[in-house]
């Protein structure tokens, strides 16, 4: 392989994880993707997890050239590998960006969650561009690096929320800093997620691994488990160590119109609670309430943005319907939505924003003030990730999520999951954001959660025997849910200052 003015770097399939991270960075002059690039010029796009929604980027990308495709089940991949014959094929990312790593520009990355925040931080530290579907991380700490590696190495960075790009959630905010409906102290918002499976006990039986699916690049920076079948493909959404549940797949699309009209930043505090929490498995149904301090007014904005709370439901729960609510009319549009209650009136939203209307009827004229992204939720999120690619840093337009806004939402939704996983503490927890950590639990307090429900009828009658683990310290499992250990082999860049 030819490394003239490449990245020098020790392999990262080395036997420490030292190794795994060991990358230097030559200046930003020699690095691919970070110089302007005509419109015109094709980026070389290399993809991890290409199975499941990594097809669906990638078709929206076939502008580009799509030179290197990774994914851990070449059984699942087939189609896609067959679809992209002239892409070299790769198992693990890392043997990927060691060979190729001169040779493409920008990066996809669309594996489990768990997964998405390594894969993505060493492609920033190579200089590449990143898309990455949402939610962005699997953690707090996953998420604040992201977005400071993506502000230092100065790369054009998109999350995968698509509706972040549509016209709904353009015209809600125009709406709202328009002062439409007032000032708002109140957000309410669902899914009608899952549609997978949740609330389930892990499964105890050993199966074989499929000859096609390599177990131990899927389990990745996770603690090590047993295969089983009901974990991959897609259904690894509802297990805590790969996904985040209903909340962290289906928020980063339902609450971005809450996040980027409301100017939200970091919580204040935080509070969960859902059906039978288990150590394993999310819930079937949710709901967390998030507080919002006051932020200060803002330029052209003609709402005062005071103390708000954000309340979210899944599993099938739903806020109530305010008065007024036109009969028969179906809160859930396109898989959730949204309500604003202002003090003048209150705006409704489906998933992605889409298709707001006022509770009053009214029909708002106000002046369309965002930039729009052409064809958005067809291609257009994608396409306008490349374009920013090919833009030089001083003269980028930014994309509708990069990570200076995709990284401190993200933060937002996997806040709520911390809020569930910790309702065992019977209290609304306090966040400093700033130093990620939670102010008010305390080094001696303890916490119980059920690793089995042994639920059984025999006879008729109903028994009852659920199996929960022994006291843990609170602290510090609220500590390993806001910056994961990583298994050996998986690191993390350190993060910038």
């Amino acid at each position: 392989m030819d490394r003239k003015n490449n990245v020098s770097r020790r392999r990262f399939l080395g036997t420490s994880a030292a190794a795994a991270a060991g990358i230097t960075i030559l200046p930003s002059n020699t690095i691919a993707g970070l110089g302007h690039k005509a419109p015109s010029d094709k980026l070389n796009i290399a993809a991890v997890g290409i199975g499941g929604m990594g097809f669906a980027n990638l078709k929206n990308m076939e502008t580009e050239n799509i030179v290197a495709l990774c994914d851990v089940d070449w059984g699942y991949s087939k189609r896609v590998f067959e679809h992209y014959p002239n892409a070299k094929k790769y198992k693990d990312w890392r043997k990927m960006y060691d060979e190729m790593g001169d040779q493409f520009d920008a990066v996809l990355v669309a594996t489990a969650d768990h997964s998405h925040a390594a894969a993505a931080a060493h492609a920033m530290t190579l200089g590449k561009h990143v898309y990455v579907q949402k939610p962005l991380t699997h953690s707090v700490y996953e998420s604040r690096l992201l977005t400071k590696l993506a502000d230092k190495y100065q790369v054009a960075t998109q999350m995968g929320n698509q509706g972040s790009s549509g016209e709904g959630v353009r015209q809600a905010c125009e709406w709202m800093w328009n002062g439409e409906i007032g000032d708002i102290t109140k957000v309410e918002a669902f899914t009608d997620r899952p549609i997978w499976p949740q609330g389930l006990n892990r499964p105890k039986e050993v199966m074989p691994v499929p000859d096609t699916l390599d177990w131990d690049l899927f389990i990745g920076p996770a603690a090590f488990r047993e295969y089983n079948p009901i974990y991959t493909p897609w259904n690894w959404r509802g297990w805590w160590d790969f996904g985040t549940g209903a909340l962290g797949d289906m928020a980063c699309h339902v609450l971005h119109p809450v996040f980027m009209g409301l100017k939200l930043g970091y919580p204040t505090k935080a509070q969960g609670s859902s059906t039978l929490l288990l150590t394993d498995c999310a819930p079937n149904a949710q709901m967390v309430n998030l507080t919002f301090p006051e932020r200060e007014k803002q330029k052209g904005v003609k709402m005062n943005l005071p103390e708000v709370d954000v309340t979210w439901y899944d599993g099938g729960l739903q806020p109530k319907k305010p008065e007024g609510w036109p009969a028969g009319k179906n809160m859930n549009d396109a898989g959730g939505g949204v309500i604003f209650h202002g003090t003048k009136d209150k705006l409704i939203c489906g998933c992605y924003g889409k298709d707001p209307w006022l509770l009053s009827g009214r029909t708002p004229n106000v002046p369309k003030t965002l930039r729009r992204v052409e064809n958005a939720m067809q291609g257009g999120h994608e396409q306008d990730w490349i374009r920013a690619c090919k833009e030089s840093p001083e003269n980028r337009v930014q994309p509708a999520s990069p990570f200076s806004e995709a990284g401190p939402f993200n933060e937002m939704v996997v806040m709520g999951v911390l809020a569930v996983r910790l309702q065992g503490l019977n209290k609304e927890l306090e966040w400093d954001g700033a130093n990620m950590q939670f102010t008010n639990i305390t080094d001696d307090e303890n916490l119980r959660i059920c690793v089995e429900d042994a639920f059984s009828i025999k006879d008729g009658d109903p028994t009852f025997n659920k199996v929960w683990t022994d006291p843990m310290n609170a602290k510090a499992f609220s500590n390993e849910l806001i910056k994961h250990t990583y298994r050996e082999g998986f690191t993390l860049p350190d993060m910038p200052a």
